[in-house]
């Protein structure tokens, strides 16, 4: 008599990488069966350190994430990469392209890279994100790097979600300006001054450095350190994971359990805007022209939602 099949949660537990696919894929859709998967994970007692890497499109991040992966299998560490892409608009459907970029380490067993779409998250990090990213943890990856799309609201997230945030900036085209004019700085952990070899750099890393200077800040303030990095060349990368393990003796255990408390905050309002969302879709599919139209007051509507209520009569006309 054979013995019966592993579950699910035994393959996981064990290390299995199908069974760790298996278990992302649940958890990106959004399925009940992911929920025991994640509530394993989650008791754990290993802790990975978890890097966000963003930054301007053409900046490097995926050439630099894969500098990242050589470097710290070199140390031994196992590294597992959640690369996030852009959905389109239309089709729904991702390009799903950072992994061409990191083929050199299909072989290694101790490199796990998985892409997610954004599924429409305003050029953010969708709801399923934090779940991903906690099955990767309780998989027992010593590091996991979170690659952002890059634009819109996924630059601000990132430092919301990940205990460390890397900026990824070039010399070309005045990006350390343009950092501190969009406030990106603020986010910041480390700060990588990638193709370095360009023309600019030292004119970049002044800029970086005096902007650092202008905000208020006292002896408890971290300045994120500077490198300088040639991703394509695997340049400077053991000065980066220097820095960010610089940064998480820093936070100690009482910062590093404040941003995890964070990112459980995100990850529960993500689902809780989620869910509303669906409901609207299901209870009205005119619900949106209904409010256009003045039928409905789009407080009303928000409340009943929020409340579970039926939707509304006609909204008070002026």
């Amino acid at each position: 008599m054979t013995a019966p099949a592993a579950s699910l949660l035994d393959r996981y537990l064990a290390g299995d990488p199908r069974a760790l696919a298996r278990a992302l894929t649940l958890a990106e859709a959004g399925l009940p069966a992911a929920r025991p998967l994640l509530r394993a994970a989650r008791t754990r007692a290993h802790r990975a350190t978890v890097l966000g890497v963003t930054g301007s499109p053409g900046s490097g991040k995926s050439t630099l994430t894969g500098a990242l992966i050589a470097t710290l299998r070199a140390e031994g560490r196992r590294v597992a990469v959640l690369a996030v892409d852009p959905s389109s608009p239309y089709s729904g459907g991702a390009i799903l392209g950072d992994r061409i970029r990191m083929l050199r380490h299909h072989a290694d067993p101790g490199v796990f890279v998985r892409s997610l779409a954004t599924r429409g998250a305003l050029g953010g990090l969708s709801a399923r994100t934090m779940q991903v990213l906690a099955l990767l943890e309780g998989a027992g990856f010593d590091w996991v790097i979170l690659e952002t799309v890059g634009v819109g609201q996924s630059e601000v997230d990132v430092a919301a979600v990940c205990d460390h945030t890397l900026l990824v900036l070039t010399p070309a085209g005045g990006d350390g300006v343009q950092a501190f004019k969009a406030g990106i700085m603020e986010i910041a952990d480390v700060i990588a001054v990638n193709k370095a070899d360009l023309p600019g750099a030292d004119r970049t890393v002044r800029e970086l450095m005096a902007a650092q200077g202008l905000g208020a800040h006292d002896e408890h303030t971290w300045f994120a350190p500077i490198r300088r990095t040639i991703a394509s060349q695997d340049q400077g990368m053991e000065k980066l994971v220097e820095a960010v393990l610089k940064h998480r003796e820093h936070l100690g255990a009482p910062g590093l359990n404040a941003r995890r408390a964070a990112r459980a905050e995100y990850e529960v309002r993500s689902l809780v805007q989620e869910r509303l969302m669906e409901r609207a879709r299901v209870q009205s599919r005119d619900l949106y022209a209904r409010v256009a139209r003045g039928e409905l007051d789009a407080d009303d509507v928000a409340d009943a939602l929020v409340q579970g209520d039926g939707l509304p009569g006609r909204g008070a006309q002026g």
